[in-house]
């Protein structure tokens, strides 16, 4: 059975569904940390094109194209419809594994279609955040006896509650947040009876010149000014006071009127000489390498700087220093931290050591970290250890209570989440945000490093920004919003390794998965952070969740299909060689495990063409062809949007490879690979697929012909690799698609300048995001190299040259797109200016690419642009052109025959 994936994917369905808010997965995401998000749209169409057949007959392929053009509209719509023709279709429930499930969003599009779903992840952390999402939602809890607590409200859960899990969940996180607020209580004095939001700190060291310490701050503004409401806005400075060799922080009104002390010392933020800290006593000036020494030599303390209260009228963050209270009640949490009972047989404040390689990963490694209990300050840690105990306490109460160990781990497993995510914003990575209102910063500035500061902020009790009161309300609705949006089966969530599943062979009808990207990620590295505290908060719930073969007590990484950046020089296993071994073999357990008839599809999107050939061989290797191969911008629209990496990802179909294959030969193959991707254009073009994702989806046919064979010789009898065959299928797509640049075939041009003449029919000269530019680069199957000097690259993306902009020089090996933004850029100067770039070019008037490519770039490119008027006056001054070339080109011959004469070879 030929499934929907191979021949048909809604790449313009899902680009629209991911921007939009129920198909980007952002209300299934917040649950739970972690940093891959699979927007569930993808998710969606990638499980239900992979179980969908697809039919030989045409009018039935339009009727179950529409059908699912109509189901990623929204969770419900035709859901009955799909229901009941994959029961027709298996007979049963069709199984769906996702084998690198992280948070699971596959598993539970799986389940929402009424599938079977199976999720695995190496990393226990994530297979938690998994069942958290995908399967303990939609449990049946009715028969729990009720929670031994109240709500705030005052009412109590009802048995039999048809949103009982919601109900549960809300009150248990609020018995946490009582028992978490009771115990810190006093290490956070109120302010005008109020908690304050929380509190600005700051890393002190010694100054190397006069011995004081002072603290280290790159920035003075706490809150922007909103001129419209007559706020002028708050900052502070620090006052050092020589005769008592200290300094505090001087909150005031208004834009900051001193000098931080960490400024920049180069001309960019990325400079090797970074910011320097300057002494506010002495002004003496340590130089980055001196003060990251110093800290990690162990020399940094912390200091409170400022408090922020919220304005009970307006909800204002208002800044203020704090009172000698506030500063005794910090040193007192530090000194109450030593005195925390363990948690079984681990110490209150984490211990596990930060392994080596990890500088990349946890940056406050290179300034003086060691273990993960280091990461905070005293007080932070303290009320992360007394939330945690708090879950466990109201763990254990609810299991006196009659409550059962699945009802007891599922409940403490959505306080932990809140608990996750306060720490997403806590540590000394959490920056003070001021964009849209003061906020609490995210720990993650920078994909999956952890950051670190000199200066950050500290939430406090309160109801705002970063508090648990906060957090345990986003959980609770967002757990509400997804068990409301759509009914699913429980998926099945469990920790493992995608190298070794547990199911016998041929038993699931399809693997859906996206596995890791190469060097894109450390995750296990990363979610270590939270893994220390998570299996600290659920070590009554859950106790199996801190079993690890680990000797630090993290996460295992020994099987962790990765590529580790930095771990080189740590020894770290986890390489090139690692990775590629490693997912060739996860591959091939799909293969194992699929039904022969099934299909393994992989999500991809790495912005490296050299990785994308590896996955293809790994592919290969784990005895699987590829079939289909459909881009979808997944992430357009986000943060990433205008960054130079991939927003686009592919979505691609693979099927168990024959047994007992023949060798091909490389013309006949070629001629097939031409055929196939004929036969699928014409479908494409139908269904509306644009062209730029024809480059992309021709990978599946050419692929799908190379798989019917061992391995593909040429006439000298060598093996071929399967790039050759991504060239032929591209090439295919643009024939097949009769682009023509004038006359000329577009494939004809040389690779340059065809890679320009397609932006320029795709953008002309419109700006777009830059990862477009990566993504048009790897269609071409070329790198940035390649187009070097082509596009101007900016903050907001990047368009097409012009001619002004234009700095490359030009040989006779220039390409045809050189020479043509050339001979406009010396338009200007007159017919001999222009003639000098023909001649330097090697290129006569009867250059029929040159010309084609001219007329193409001026019939394409917006009238009135200054190029298009010089390739216009260019083509009615042709024969003028073509007359001072042969001038200029006579004179050069002229000259260089006088002065071989003379014995003085010239170059010409």
């Amino acid at each position: 059975m030929t499934r929907m994936i191979e021949r048909w994917f809604p790449c313009a369905e899902v680009s629209d569904a991911c921007s939009e808010s129920w198909g980007s997965g952002n209300t299934e995401s917040s649950l739970w940390v972690w940093f891959a998000k699979r927007p569930v749209a993808q998710a969606k169409a990638a499980v239900l094109t992979s179980l969908l057949p697809w039919p030989d007959d045409e009018a039935e392929q339009r009727d179950l194209q529409d059908l699912v053009r109509r189901a990623l509209k929204g969770h419900t719509d035709g859901a009955d419809e799909i229901q009941a023709i994959l029961e027709q279709e298996y007979g049963r429930i069709p199984r769906v594994l996702d084998p690198f499930s992280g948070r699971a969003m596959i598993p539970l599009e799986a389940g929402r279609l009424q599938a079977e779903a199976f999720g695995i992840d190496y990393s226990p952390f994530a297979a938690l955040g998994g069942s958290l999402l995908a399967d303990l939602p939609f449990r049946d809890w009715s028969r729990e006896p009720s929670l031994p607590f109240q709500k705030t409200d005052g009412a109590l859960p009802l048995e039999g509650d048809t949103d009982r899990i919601v109900t549960d969940v809300e009150t248990f996180l609020q018995e946490v947040g009582r028992r978490f607020r009771e115990s810190m209580a006093e290490f956070y004095p109120t302010s005008a009876g109020a908690y304050p939001w929380g509190y600005l700190w700051a890393s002190t060291l010694p100054c190397q010149e006069c011995g004081r310490r002072f603290p280290l701050v790159g920035e003075l503004e706490l809150r922007r000014p909103r001129p419209k409401k007559g706020d002028s806005g708050q900052s502070f400075r620090i006052h050092a006071d020589p005769s008592t060799g200290t300094c505090e922080a001087l909150v005031h009104d208004g834009p900051p009127i001193g000098t931080p002390t960490r400024v920049q010392a180069g001309k960019s933020k990325y400079s090797a000489d970074g910011r320097v800290a300057v002494c506010p006593f002495c002004d003496h000036v340590h130089s980055k390498a001196v003060h990251t020494r110093l800290s990690a030599e162990g020399m940094r303390e912390d200091m409170l700087l400022a408090a922020a209260d919220i304005d009970p009228e307006d909800k204002t963050k208002v800044f203020r220093q704090p009172t000698d209270r506030e500063l005794s009640a910090a040193k007192q949490a530090a000194a109450a931290l030593e005195n925390e009972p363990p948690f079984g047989l681990m110490p209150a404040r984490p211990d596990e050591l930060i392994a080596a390689g990890n500088t990349r990963t946890i940056q406050s490694v290179n300034y003086g970290d060691r273990t993960y209990g280091d990461m905070c300050e005293a007080r932070q840690t303290l009320g992360l250890v007394r939330l945690a105990r708090a879950i466990n306490e109201v763990t254990q109460e609810c299991l006196k209570a009659g409550v059962s160990t699945d009802y007891a781990r599922t409940l403490a497993g959505y306080a932990t989440a809140a608990m996750m995510r306060k720490i997403r914003r806590s540590t000394r990575g959490a920056r003070l945000q001021k964009a849209g209102g003061a906020q609490v910063g995210d720990i993650f500035v920078n994909q999956s490093a952890v950051s670190f500061s000199y200066d950050w902020f500290e939430s406090g009790l309160s109801s705002g920004p970063g508090s648990w009161e906060s957090l345990s309300k986003q959980t609770v609705t967002a757990l509400r919003n997804i068990r409301q949006r759509a009914s699913a089966l429980p998926a099945s969530i469990q920790r493992g390794s995608a190298t070794t599943l547990p199911f016998r062979p041929n038993w699931l009808d399809a693997v859906v998965t996206d596995p890791p990207y190469d060097d894109m990620i450390d995750y296990s590295d990363s979610s270590d952070v939270f893994f220390v505290w998570a299996k600290r908060a659920m070590s009554t719930a859950d106790p199996m969740l801190s079993m690890t073969t680990h000797p630090g007590g993290v996460q295992d990484k020994a099987e962790e299909i990765i590529v580790k950046r930095g771990g080189g020089p740590a020894g770290d296993h986890r390489t090139r060689e690692h990775y590629d071994s490693s997912i060739a073999r996860a591959f091939a357990e799909a293969r194992r495990v699929v039904t022969e008839d099934g299909v393994v599809t992989i999500v991809f999107g790495h912005g490296d063409l050299e990785v994308w050939h590896r996955l293809l061989s790994a592919i290969s290797a784990a005895g699987l062809i590829l079939t289909g191969s459909w881009p979808a911008k997944t992430e357009a629209g986000g943060a990433s949007a205008t960054a130079a990496n991939i927003v686009t990802t592919l979505t691609m179909a693979c099927r168990p490879a024959p047994p007992d294959r023949r060798e091909g030969r490389l013309a006949s193959v070629e001629a097939q690979v031409r055929a196939e991707v004929k036969s699928r254009v014409e479908l494409w073009d139908r269904s509306g697929l644009a062209h730029t994702d024809m480059l992309m989806a021709s990978a599946g046919p050419a692929m799908e012909v190379t798989g019917r064979y061992s391995q593909i010789l040429d006439v000298t009898g060598d093996v071929v690799g399967l790039e050759r065959f991504l060239i032929v299928a591209r090439k295919a797509v643009q024939d097949a698609a009769d682009i023509k640049v004038v006359s000329l075939p577009l494939d004809s041009f040389d690779a340059r300048t065809r890679f320009a003449l397609w932006w320029v029919r795709l953008y002309g000269r419109q700006m777009a995001p830059k990862s477009e530019l990566r993504w048009q680069v790897l269609a071409g199957d070329l790198d940035m190299g390649d187009v070097k000097n082509l596009l101007h690259q900016g903050d907001k993306g990047c368009r097409l040259l012009t001619a002004k902009e234009f700095k490359g020089a030009i040989t006779p090996g220039s390409s045809v797109i050189d020479v043509a933004f050339a001979m406009a850029k010396s338009w200007p100067d007159g017919l001999d200016a222009v003639a000098e770039v023909l001649v330097d070019a090697a290129r006569d008037n009867d250059d029929e690419y040159l010309w084609s490519a001219i007329a193409y770039l001026a019939n394409r490119l917006p009238e009135g642009e200054a190029d298009v008027a010089a390739w216009n006056g260019l083509q009615r001054s042709r024969r003028g052109v073509d007359v001072a070339a042969r001038n200029i080109a006579s004179a050069q011959i002229h000259t260089s025959r006088e002065a071989a004469e003379k014995g003085h070879p010239t170059l010409w």
